[in-house]
């Protein structure tokens, strides 16, 4: 691996009611591996999740922020 070769996050759906996928907003943990230091959300390319599920992770990143479970800026991470 190079300098410049990030290591792509490991990222996993849970299956809800109905076989339905979604991103748990309570599992910080992974959601912080799809954050950058600064308290950013990774691109798409980086992440390589597709578009629906790079949407449910955003706003499983929102929710957690509102619930004060991630913060917003890096001042607290």
């Amino acid at each position: 691996m190079s300098q410049f070769q990030m290591q792509i996050p490991q990222f996993r759906l849970q299956e809800g009611a109905g076989g339905k996928l979604f991103v748990d907003y309570r599992a910080t943990d992974d959601l912080r591996r799809l954050m950058t230091p600064n308290g950013k959300i990774y691109s798409r390319k980086r992440t390589s999740l597709t578009a629906q599920q790079q949407a449910q992770v955003a706003q499983a990143i929102k929710r957690a922020r509102f619930m004060s479970l991630l913060p917003y800026t890096s001042a607290t991470m």
